[in-house]
């Protein structure tokens, strides 16, 4: 979508969701009440950062069982309100320079994410794009360096390494270069990081706020 929207198609960001996540097998999903507990159990702040729309992440949510352990959810519409590109930068009111349109190869960089590359600007407000997690921390009055945060996917997690945040990859037992934490499965947060609990229960300040990418194949 953003790749799109930078060399000049334009569409309908509701409409590209309810296509895309419409035809999802929701019905597949099953309440987890593993990971539910483990959730209530911890006792820190827990956001949703996700580039699905609000109602594809309540949705996948609700089926999970998991709609009351989160603070909040910051979807892709939280972060482009608008379908319109705004010609005016919102902190000084002066003309924002023009978008590139440099060819980047986007399927290559899926393929092999490296930390040294650098992505192309666009108008739409995402991850892998190091401006979505500024945004998210701003919105969700986050310090990076006081975070965790969790992600299925490589591009994103070396970004968010680079914006300074403690990044564990979900679903691989394997870390690769510039990724902090590796778990086989998100129901094993409690034995790799057993300190987040143990510092409620010894009363002290507890270090962490908790980001999760929630992801649903289909």
């Amino acid at each position: 979508m953003a790749g799109l929207r930078a060399i000049g198609y334009d569409f309908d960001y509701d409409d590209f969701h309810r296509f895309v996540h419409g035809r999802l097998p929701y019905h597949l999903l099953k309440t987890d009440p593993v990971l539910r507990g483990i959730l209530q159990s911890l006792p820190i702040r827990k956001v949703i950062f996700t580039n699905a729309d609000h109602s594809h992440a309540v949705r996948a949510l609700q089926r999970l069982g998991l709609e009351d352990c989160f603070e909040r959810i910051i979807s892709f519409d939280t972060l482009n309100p608008s379908n319109k590109i705004n010609t005016l930068d919102v902190k000084n009111g002066s003309e924002s320079k023009p978008v590139s349109t440099e060819i980047f190869d986007f399927y290559e960089y899926v393929r092999h994410p490296g930390p040294d590359v650098i992505l192309p600007k666009t108008p739409v407000v995402c991850k892998p794009f190091e401006d979505a997690f500024e945004n998210v921390f701003e919105i969700a009055n986050i310090d990076p360096k006081r975070t965790l945060f969790f992600d299925d996917s490589t591009r994103n997690l070396l970004t968010a390494k680079r914006v300074g945040l403690h990044t564990v990859v979900v679903g691989t037992s394997v870390r690769t270069t510039g990724i902090d934490h590796a778990l086989e499965s998100i129901h094993n947060i409690r034995e790799a990081f057993p300190e987040l609990w143990e510092a409620s229960e010894k009363h002290e300040i507890v270090k962490y706020k908790v980001a999760i990418e929630t992801s649903v194949k289909a």
